[in-house]
């Protein structure tokens, strides 16, 4: 049990190897493991790993080596995905068009305690495994508490062009995305798909001006390092730039959000990333172009 304990302790969140001890009784076969209630006495005398494949509820997403369901346990919500390695085809295939490949549940793990220790709001994580070194076999999942009542930001904005947000309300959620995001790339994580659908703004409490909440989520391809190499927060940076173009920002919306990402005067922002200013405009142009190619009716794009 003491390799096992060493492994599973060095993901631990903050206060929770007394619940980590509980599940080391009989988890001595994983590599990882954390559980929180309910699915720690849920689970108790199961192997998680087989307990987690008997869930059941609606299922989003069905693959040979991944699943994605959202299931209930005492009239809460939890979303499940689980993945079951994907081979070393998949793997290779992945290293040679230069992606990084996800390989399991724990990317996401690791990527949701560093935005806690960032202060950036996001997924709950209530119960992560994984088993097997090899990682085109791992056997791994995660399940995260649902974030509920929420509205993504791409719905809630969608008619700001036919009826505009109140402007404060509108400058504080662009402030919020601001900070979000210079937090998580100072902290050396970034997201790979960054889009406005990705950040959910939480309904209850009804949010206000002085007060609401914003969580980001869908981490699974997400990067963590000590720093965020430029490439890849520029990367960030243009995703979410295309995803806000068609809600009705104007330039001087735009020009905020760089004063706060940069939290930095604007004119010395503007000056010193010039280049990633026109580089957010011509990523933004190519990934319109291609969205318009994979999505438009036949015959518009």
């Amino acid at each position: 049990m003491s390799a096992p304990r060493k492994r599973l302790s060095a993901f631990a969140p903050p206060g929770g190897a007394r619940k980590l001890g509980t599940a080391l009784r009989f988890l001595a076969n994983a590599d990882e493991c954390f559980l929180e209630e309910p699915f720690c006495s849920l689970w108790a005398k199961q192997d998680p790993f087989a307990a987690v494949e008997a869930l059941q509820g609606k299922v989003y997403r069905e693959l040979e080596a991944r699943r994605t369901l959202r299931t209930e346990l005492g009239g809460r919500g939890y979303f499940v995905k689980i993945h079951r390695g994907v081979g070393w085809g998949e793997i290779v295939k992945n290293l040679l068009t230069l992606r990084a490949p996800v390989l399991g549940a724990g990317n996401e793990y690791r990527a949701i305690r560093r935005l806690e220790q960032l202060g950036v709001d996001t997924m709950r994580a209530v119960a992560y495994g994984a088993q097997g070194g090899n990682p085109a076999a791992q056997h791994s999942f995660i399940v995260t508490e649902e974030l509920a009542p929420t509205v993504s930001l791409e719905d809630f904005c969608r008619d700001w062009l036919a009826r505009p947000p109140a402007p404060r309300f509108k400058r504080a959620l662009i402030g919020r995305v601001a900070t979000m995001a210079r937090r998580m790339h100072e902290g050396g994580v970034n997201h790979r798909d960054f889009y406005i659908c990705h950040f959910l703004l939480h309904l209850d409490p009804a949010p206000t001006v002085a007060a609401f909440k914003l969580s980001l989520i869908d981490l699974h391809r997400a990067q963590l390092r000590a720093k965020t190499p430029r490439r890849w927060r520029d990367k960030d940076l243009a995703s979410l730039y295309f995803s806000a173009l068609e809600i009705g920002l104007t330039q001087r919306d735009f020009l905020r959000f760089l004063r706060l990402y940069f939290d930095r005067p604007l004119r010395d922002v503007l000056r010193d990333e010039a280049g990633l200013i026109e580089h957010l405009n011509r990523e933004a142009a190519r990934l319109q172009k291609r969205y318009l190619k994979k999505f438009a009716p036949k015959g518009e794009a």
